[in-house]
């Protein structure tokens, strides 16, 4: 009696699991990225329309 199925099928879960730790975290990073960057420049509109309507204000 061989191991050999025990072996593979272990070293194939190791693969899995370290394929995973490794695209998951880049995955997550991706996500925060491009929520703060949609804030940003969703905080910038907001600061322009404000300074917009203030200088119209002052006149």
């Amino acid at each position: 009696m061989t191991y050999l199925h025990y072996v593979i099928a272990a070293y194939a879960v190791f693969a899995i699991v370290l394929a995973w730790d490794f695209v998951v975290p880049r995955l997550q990073i991706r996500r925060l990225l491009r929520a703060a960057r949609l804030r940003g420049s969703r905080q910038r509109q907001r600061r322009a329309a404000t300074a917009a309507t203030d200088t119209e204000l002052a006149r």
